[in-house]
């Protein structure tokens, strides 16, 4: 295109002088001096190491360790993890550009598989794949120049690669410039994943990797840091309003890219693809392909509950990609009022939505505190989204279960509100909820289940409901 304008000239040139540089090329990072050497301080997520504030390049020894372990994937739901560190995601990395990165990956005796590590902040073959092919038992070195600053995803590539990122091998090791990055307050570390069992959603004991779902890209679970509810509750994130926060997020995959947001908060500043180069302002959802990562930083204005979904949301409120951060502080009436009014809106054709989730036996419970057992799990895959994990639901957007006087109407009331939906104006504990609750197609044994769990938790009153009297007070949706 051929500029015509001196303005536009000089629009042009002003957009280049501002656009952000690298302090030094692969080649001189690769040439730099290293002086001394430290091991490296690794952190499990949320959590990241502290910023590095030496001024030199130095020899960064990493001591990562393979475990394969059972833990938990959802409530009632056990998975054989693959882990860098005996945990999913896997250690955080944090070096400095120019550093030699001295890596060591120490493959457990108890281990049955033989496992490497590809490092995408590595110039050469593999990602250092080849060279760290190791056997149960034995311990594999290399070492590599970090020459390119950036948030870098780290996993095992041994065949059949799908399988072991699956099974939970991968992590996040960020590269930090040389000048560093803008100080914020917080810092912390969230990664995406897609989980892929033999069981369905939900369904209970230890669920084996189904390689036919993985293939055919059908996740059962879409989750951060490694489980449903594994940064929630009382695992949130947490802030105080005008703190700022920046989050260093990877997508594991193997699979699934994800669509990441905040619920209630704008990102000020995002650095796409993990990289130090380009900076974006003032977004709302970044995009984050499975093996990729981003940088977002913001400022906390107001207390809160916020949430954090990958936005394609039946992954968030279905599959588990839903973690939260939790603000303290004063409110700020200006930047959020919350509710002045309540009006009534009946545009033609309002009707209570069905979710469509298809139903499966449950094995039935023999008693009451079977019932509560099982109706825990069907909580936390079905409810705990909107209604909170200790059921004080959501101030102004969804009603609280714990010492409802809701459940006071009597259990045919309860079973037709699970089973038929609700919509309109309600009043619960004093409070005012207008929205809509979808009714939700579960077997009876299910909807016995979770409401005498609810009935029996948070100081609600006591309530045994049976398969029986669901299938008596079942009100169909429309």
């Amino acid at each position: 295109m051929k500029i015509r304008t001196k303005g536009a000239i000089l629009i042009l040139a002003s957009t280049f002088l501002a656009s952000p540089v690298f302090a030094a090329s692969r080649e001189e990072n690769a040439a730099a001096k290293i002086v001394g050497e430290e091991n490296a301080i690794l952190t499990d997520a949320p959590n990241v190491p502290p910023v590095i504030k030496r001024k030199n390049a130095t020899k960064v020894i990493v001591h990562l360790e393979v475990k394969e372990l059972e833990g938990r994937l959802a409530d009632g739901v056990s998975y054989t993890f693959w882990t860098f560190g005996g945990k999913v995601p896997g250690k955080f990395i944090r070096v400095r550009e120019g550093d030699l990165v001295e890596m060591h990956l120490d493959n457990h005796p108890d281990n049955k598989m033989p496992h490497n590590i590809d490092l995408h902040a590595v110039n050469g073959p593999g990602g250092g794949a080849a060279a760290s092919l190791t056997a149960p038992g034995h311990t594999s070195v290399f070492s590599f120049k970090a020459t390119n600053p950036g948030l870098y995803v780290y996993h095992c590539a041994t065949a059949p690669v799908a399988m072991h990122v699956a099974n939970g091998m991968y992590g996040l090791i960020l590269v930090e410039p040389k000048e560093g990055l803008p100080k914020v307050d917080r810092e912390y570390y969230v990664m995406q994943s897609d989980f892929y069992t033999k069981g369905s959603n939900g369904e209970k004991g230890l669920q084996p990797f189904s390689m036919t779902k993985a293939i055919d890209e059908r996740p059962d679970y879409v989750v951060f840091n490694g489980a449903v509810g594994s940064t929630s509750g009382d695992k949130a994130l947490t802030g105080n309003v005008g703190e700022t926060v920046r989050l260093y997020v990877g997508d594991g995959g193997p699979n699934m890219t994800s669509s990441f947001h905040v619920i209630g908060q704008i990102f000020d500043t995002v650095w796409p693809e993990g990289n130090m180069s380009t900076q974006t302002h003032n977004v709302q959802t970044t995009m984050i392909p499975a093996g990729g990562s981003a940088i977002a930083d913001f400022k906390l204005s107001v207390p809160g509950a916020f949430i954090i979904v990958d936005h394609s949301l039946t992954r968030a409120f279905n599959r588990g990609a839903l973690a939260q951060l939790k603000v303290s502080g004063p409110e700020n009436k200006i930047v959020y009022s919350g509710k002045t009014n309540d009006l009534v809106y009946l545009p033609e054709g309002a009707g209570a939505r069905v979710a469509d989730q298809p139903g499966r036996a449950a094995p039935a419970a023999r008693d009451k505190a079977e019932r509560i057992k099982a109706g825990e799990g069907v909580f936390a895959n079905n409810c705990a989204a909107c209604h909170q994990p200790a059921g004080q639901g959501v101030p102004d957007a969804f009603p609280p279960l714990a010492q409802s006087d809701y459940l006071k109407g009597g259990k045919a009331h309860a079973i037709n509100a699970v089973t038929g939906g609700l919509t309109g104006k309600v009043t619960i504990n004093g409070q005012n909820f207008d929205g809509v609750m979808p009714a939700w197609d579960l077997p009876d044994e299910d909807i016995a289940n979770v409401l005498t769990y609810v009935y029996n938790s948070w100081g609600n009153s006591g309530e045994d409901v049976t398969p029986d009297e669901v299938k008596a007070s079942r009100t169909k949706a429309n």
